[in-house]
């Protein structure tokens, strides 16, 4: 995203007004941080058996709603405004606006019921539905740099078809690989924000941070995700996935180390992303590790799912939710809970499994509480400011 300016709504009718459907992301950032204080108890309810009727069960239940669901909404919300100030042409408001949104949550309730075949039809055309959406202001600005991100929309909803038709017993391949090329998405999409907003934020907030990008460090960091992206589809493994990984962790450390992250220790607002990014190397070694066998896969997707694009996630719907609706950009009490929470949880989920496994379920439960409890504490704080004019 080029610039955090308020964009200009409507006039105001007061500063009551209704203004949920006014712009991409009040709706959908309401909705996925909703959504996921809710999660842990959908999943407790599936562990316990008591949604027998669900399309999708157990971990490919979780793993589809937290990145398919979840994260896929937030994306959505942050697509739909960046692209009005990208181009400086509308995006969906009001009722298309509101369509979008049933859409979604026709997604999230039809994986709960026996109907597969409609669960898969609404949850592909989801993400082809946004595609559409962001595609034609792009296209009617000739906004070149970010048709990229309709083509990546267009790869979740054919990843997400993966997973349905394994589901439906309609196609051989794992849906797992599904998942896996879904996350790949989600890592190249924080690689590419991160890289534009992290430097101009830190540099804007914090005088003499010289928070710098190397063109070649840039390009390097972006083509091994890229690389990556090629190896788990064409399932890659061994010691030559795992150099591949671990040549990815150093040019993505050599990026942060770039932005001089112990430069925003007094900042909450730029913290929280450097450190939602620290997750990003941390991940890729993991992924090395686990291409040796070393550590399990479940340790490296926790430390990108829960650590960088929870982490990422929570900083940017409180930056962007309040410099879109033109309030000052500081944190208060709240966000810095929030950080806290959603951060620790992380921590808690990847490192306690790794180094204390017979204390496995109970770092899920604690993880799934603090996680649940800082995106709920969202809602709550941000439900005025998102909602009203």
């Amino acid at each position: 995203m080029a610039t955090l300016m308020p964009i200009q709504s409507p006039p105001s009718l007061g500063k009551s007004r209704f203004a949920l459907w006014d712009l991409g992301f009040r709706p959908f950032y309401l909705l996925a941080s909703t959504f996921a204080a809710l999660s842990i108890l959908l999943w407790a309810l599936q562990v316990g058996g008591l949604l027998p009727y669900a399309y999708l069960q157990g971990p490919v239940w979780h793993a589809h709603e937290m990145l398919f669901g979840f994260t896929l909404a937030v994306l959505t919300g942050f697509l739909l405004t960046a692209g009005q100030n990208w181009t400086g042409q509308p995006t969906p408001k009001g009722a298309y606006l509101a369509a979008l949104a049933a859409l979604w949550v026709a997604g999230r309730v039809l994986v709960l019921l026996p109907w597969g075949w409609l669960a898969a039809a609404v949850n592909v055309a989801f993400p082809l539905a946004v595609a559409t959406a962001l595609a034609i202001p792009l296209y009617r600005a000739r906004n070149r740099r970010n048709y990229f991100f309709v083509g990546l929309l267009v790869v979740m909803a054919s990843a997400q078809l993966v997973v349905h038709l394994n589901a439906l017993g309609a196609l051989r391949v794992p849906g797992w690989a599904g998942i896996t090329l879904g996350l790949d998405v989600m890592l190249f999409v924080l690689s590419v924000m991160g890289g534009r907003v992290i430097p101009m934020f830190t540099n804007n907030a914090i005088p003499g941070a010289k928070a710098a990008r190397n063109p070649w460090v840039e390009k390097l960091a972006l083509g091994l995700v890229l690389l990556l992206i090629v190896a788990d589809a064409v399932q890659l493994s061994g010691p030559w996935l795992a150099l591949l990984a671990a040549l990815a962790m150093l040019a993505h450390l050599a990026r942060l180390w770039l932005w001089g992250p112990w430069t925003t220790l007094k900042t909450p607002l730029v913290w929280v992303l450097h450190l939602a990014y620290a997750w990003i190397p941390l991940y890729l070694a993991f992924r090395a590790m686990a291409a040796m066998g070393w550590v399990s896969t479940s340790v490296a997707s926790h430390a990108l799912t829960t650590g960088a694009i929870g982490g990422m996630i929570i900083g940017m719907i409180t930056r962007t939710a309040l410099g879109h609706t033109g309030r000052k950009l500081i944190t208060g009490r709240a966000e810095v809970i929030c950080y806290t929470l959603v951060g620790a949880a992380a921590v808690v989920r990847v490192f306690v499994p790794l180094f204390i496994p017979s204390l496995t379920p109970s770092a899920v439960l604690v993880s799934a509480m603090m996680w649940s409890a800082g995106f709920a504490l969202y809602a709550l704080r941000y439900w005025s400011i998102l909602s009203r004019k």
